[in-house]
């Protein structure tokens, strides 16, 4: 790695550059507050690509929606603005799981480094593996909880008993409040199962989000390389980065799109184990389940991946310490 504990003025040629800003060369202080508004901003605009793949996963077959762009459609006819941001302030949370998870993220990676691993797909699928585990078991009861509002009272078109309401936990959401019906999903969650009931599906989420955490950043770092070596001396160092994370993004998402949603059943349809998600699931879908809500998925991920990183890689830049500024490329 061109990268080194060196200032760029005394290490490098003119036309090296830092090609990863490593977690020792910024100012934390700077980084962290700017990280955080950049994700709370990202999740903002995105949001409601993650409340429709979240829908499209858990009805049956195309019970009520044919696709992305058809769930947006009605979702926004019948429900409003409102109806695309349900468990939206619930989901925030996720902006401080990211804090760990990116903090995990970097110093994995700066420890790999010191025990002379400096491959750098190698550490970003290790480091990115481990980011994932810390974040999600931070983050999980929130999911658990967002996921039950995102789809309560949506009508879905079941095998066995025609068209029903979506509401698992049958909560009272009439005339409800949005707090108040999260107090109540709260509630009725601790209710039946206790603290283990906002940690149903986390070795789901584990076993779904691990391995999309660790290929999402080795895919990210593979397609940097491979852009570099063919793209003229002068591409901008940010343009390449922000073409390879969607291109990681998309990648990830068709390889592991089953996972997700065998976890989002098994978290909103309160089954009992990952093997009986998956099996109910093959049942149902057959070969669907690698297609179903694939589309949502990857707008999301390509979307998310490229606002992320343009973000993320930005405010690294800005964050850098004042002797590696001048080894930084934009």
């Amino acid at each position: 790695m061109v990268a080194s504990l060196c200032p760029p003025s005394l290490s490098m040629g003119t036309e090296d550059y830092i090609r990863t800003i490593e977690w020792q060369m910024m100012d934390k202080h700077k980084f962290f507050p700017l990280s955080m508004l950049s994700s709370f901003t990202i999740r903002c605009i995105l949001y409601p690509l993650t409340l429709i793949k979240t829908r499209i996963q858990i009805q049956h077959r195309e019970g009520m929606y044919r696709g992305t762009i058809d769930a947006f459609s009605k979702i926004f006819r019948t429900e409003g603005i409102s109806g695309l941001y349900k468990g939206f302030w619930v989901s925030t949370a996720q902006i401080f799981s990211g804090v760990f998870y990116i903090t995990t993220y970097e110093n994995v990676r700066h420890i790999l480094a010191r025990n002379n691993l400096h491959d750098r797909t190698l550490k970003a699928l290790v480091s990115g593996g481990c980011a994932s585990a810390v974040g999600q078991t931070i983050i999980v009861p929130f999911d658990v909880i967002s996921q039950h509002v995102m789809v309560l009272g949506q009508t879905d078109n079941c095998p066995k008993h025609g068209k029903v309401v979506v509401n698992p936990l049958d909560i009272k959401f009439h005339e409800r409040t949005k707090t108040q019906v999260i107090v109540d999903i709260t509630r009725e969650l601790y209710k039946r199962d206790g603290i283990r009931g906002f940690y149903r599906g986390y070795l789901a989420s584990l076993y779904a989000y691990v391995p999309n955490s660790a290929l999402w950043w080795s895919f990210y770092h593979y397609y940097q390389d491979q852009l570099r070596s063919i793209s003229p001396p002068w591409v901008s160092h940010l343009l390449l980065q922000v073409v390879a994370a969607p291109l990681g993004g998309m990648t990830t998402t068709i390889l592991t799109n089953p996972l997700d949603i065998v976890r989002a059943r098994l978290q909103v349809q309160r089954l009992d184990s990952f093997s009986r998600t998956f099996l109910l699931l093959w049942n149902e879908e057959r070969w669907n389940i690698f297609t179903k809500g694939l589309s949502a998925r990857i707008f999301q991920s390509c979307f998310f991946s490229f606002a992320i990183v343009l973000g993320y890689e930005s405010i690294k830049r800005m964050s850098i310490n004042e002797e590696y500024k001048e080894g930084v490329r934009w």
